[in-house]
């Protein structure tokens, strides 16, 4: 039975794939480094002690080194290249890492005196620490791989003899396995209440992989990760405009309805607007008064004995509150005086527009003066006395 989608997205990624040689296949030695010298400046100081005590050159072995950042030390193991069939060699190519056994345990956390032993088919391994960091010791013994158990046992117990000093034996029956990681070429392994993490930046130094090979492999997987991301925004991407298309048409679809509605209702819409504006005139009407005799009342207050006015008129296009006096005056400058006296009553003139014509020593002019509505009261209530 297969598995769901939703089950293999909460199963999370794969483990990686990583190669664990057998620890029989490598020496180990501890060289000292650098005190706080840069990652590149520490690989070149120990591959250059690698390549003074191996008994073959560096080309010949298949290496690598433990070193935690800013330690003094790091624990190189190196192995000779022919100890591997290209069969073996083959299996690598897909791998994210190709480690000796006991460099799978080398990311634990542990108090010093602690001892870790890896038991393998044909060998059992000792890795130990004096100090936190890089281990003080690793040693391999060969167990024949039909040994008893009694002959594993005093194997077991010669090597933590030879050790010294173990507060804390660690036992494993096997190598921790690999498990998936969010880190980009960071490794995590795990046993049975045993846990290792080893960043990106020593994992690779782990690797035992021909360096040169290993940095070519590493540049095509950071650009097939680049490729992968970029397909992945693209996708993204097309994905976005389909579904601009889709809210376009639905729009459109959506857009087309309310228009039929609006041209639907449009004729009742306007049918009401009309009544409305035909009632609100019949109120103007009925509730509202022209009082042209008050509003010349108010002209006449300010208009200078030299302006005489000769027609007096209100305008209906501009409600019930405009009127056009017309008049003529021998004095044009007293049409300034009078209109600057009109706008000055700003609590009872809203407006004053003027147009002056002069002929010779007379002046004519046609004034349009627009009243504010709560200005006007009717003369005849405007006498009455209150009650």
């Amino acid at each position: 039975m297969c598995a769901s989608p939703l089950a293999l997205l909460r199963a999370g990624p794969p483990p990686p794939k990583v190669v664990l040689l057998p620890d029989t296949a490598f020496f180990t030695r501890v060289v000292p480094v650098g005190a706080g010298v840069a990652a590149a400046e520490a690989a070149t100081q120990i591959e250059l002690a690698l390549e003074g005590m191996a008994p073959f050159p560096l080309a010949q072995l298949y290496y690598g080194w433990f070193r935690p950042d800013g330690a003094e030390q790091a624990l190189v193991f190196a192995a000779y290249r022919r100890r591997f069939t290209a069969e073996q060699t083959a299996e690598w190519a897909d791998a994210q890492a190709v480690l000796p056994a006991f460099a799978a345990v080398l990311g634990a956390k542990t108090a010093p005196g602690t001892t870790i032993l890896l038991a393998a088919p044909g060998s059992l391994t000792a890795v130990h620490w004096t100090a936190p960091g890089v281990p003080a010791q690793v040693t391999v013994r060969a167990v024949a791989p039909d040994a008893s158990d009694e002959e594993r046992a005093a194997g077991r117990a010669e090597l933590i003899r030879g050790l010294g000093g173990s507060v804390q034996v660690i036992d494993l029956a096997a190598a921790p396995a690999a498990q998936p990681v969010r880190g980009d070429g960071e490794l995590a392994f795990k046993a049975e209440g045993f846990d290792s993490q080893l960043p990106a930046a020593i994992a690779a130094a782990l690797d035992v992989r021909d360096k040169a090979e290993l940095a070519a492999l590493r540049a095509a997987r950071r650009r097939d990760v680049l490729l992968w991301r970029i397909t992945l925004g693209c996708a993204a991407a097309l994905g976005l405009l389909l579904l601009g298309e889709f809210a376009l048409v639905g729009g459109k679809a959506w857009q087309k309805v309310r228009l039929g509605q609006y041209d639907a209702q449009k004729a009742l819409v306007e049918k009401i607007t009309g009544l409305h504006e035909h009632s609100s005139k019949i109120d103007d009407l009925v509730t509202k008064r022209l009082l042209p005799i008050e509003m010349v009342n108010l002209l006449d207050e300010k208009r200078p004995g030299e302006v005489q006015f000769t027609r007096v008129q209100a305008d209906q296009a501009r409600g019930l509150y405009a009127i056009v006096v017309e008049g003529t005056t021998s004095n044009a400058a007293q049409l300034n005086v009078y209109e600057a006296a009109l706008k000055a009553q700003t609590a009872a003139i809203d407006r004053v527009e003027n147009s002056i014509q002069i002929r010779g020593e007379r002046a004519t002019f046609v004034m349009t003066v627009t009243f504010k509505p709560e200005a006007l009261k009717p003369a005849d209530s405007a006498a009455k006395p209150p009650a």
